[in-house]
């Protein structure tokens, strides 16, 4: 019983608790801020709620201008959509997307690039190549 004991005390004094810091006991809290309010309005009566309006009518109002209809699909475009199964895409897509077992492939630095590149209105004629760039 007597070596029982200190073998005891030190296996005890093992399970005292783990040193490793915690980041959120030594991080300090942020202030609160008032957000920007982005010149919001309360909403009209009998507006339709922002959940319950099509997402794809407003991206055509965005891109064409209110009350624009478009022309019905040519046969061939149908034909392009039947093949590509684009009626039959995953509502989760998203989140496969972004899943960590997702294979993404690495398409360069220039690809980035040209995706990270500020839009603007630039003429295209006036446009240049210098290498190295």
């Amino acid at each position: 019983m007597r070596r029982l004991t200190p073998l005891l005390l030190l296996a005890l004094a093992a399970c005292g608790g783990s040193r490793t810091p915690n980041e959120l006991a030594i991080s300090r809290q942020a202030p609160l801020a008032v957000p920007p309010d982005f010149n919001l309005r309360p909403p009209r009566p009998g507006d339709p709620r922002p959940q319950e309006i099509d997402a794809q009518s407003q991206a055509i109002d965005a891109l064409f201008g209110p009350g624009v209809q478009l022309p019905p699909r040519t046969p061939g475009e149908q034909a392009l959509l039947d093949a590509t199964g684009a009626a039959k895409a995953s509502a989760r897509i998203r989140a496969t997307v972004a899943d960590n077992g997702t294979q993404v492939t690495d398409k360069g630095a220039f690809l980035k690039q040209v995706l990270d590149a500020p839009s603007g209105d630039t003429a295209p004629q006036e446009a240049s190549l210098r290498p190295g760039q």
